[in-house]
């Protein structure tokens, strides 16, 4: 079940509360009665440990795969230099 933050808008009693997800929206405050209590927008707090799928494939940040090599740089192509399959056919641009 998830833990819901709410606010009296009224007072500003501040609490937080276990609800299902089916169990309707809390609107009258606990502490003063009146009806400005809402939900609020907070962060999710949950953490993965452990040596699961997330550990063995996420943690640590990105990492490029091992067969992923560095972009080449701009060179001539294999046919300029004499070799490829371009060189033969006589098709090459630097010819």
């Amino acid at each position: 079940m998830p833990i819901y933050a709410y606010r009296c808008d009224a007072c500003a009693f501040q609490k937080d509360h276990l609800q299902k997800l089916s169990d309707p929206v809390l609107s009258i405050c606990p502490e003063c009665g009146a009806e400005a209590y809402a939900k609020q927008v907070t962060a999710a707090g949950f953490q993965l440990k452990g040596n699961g799928w997330y550990a063995t494939d996420f943690k640590g940040g990105a990492t490029p795969p091992a067969d992923a090599s560095p972009k080449a740089t701009e060179s001539a192509p294999p046919c300029a230099g004499g070799t490829g399959t371009c060189a033969s056919a006589g098709t090459c641009a630097g010819s």
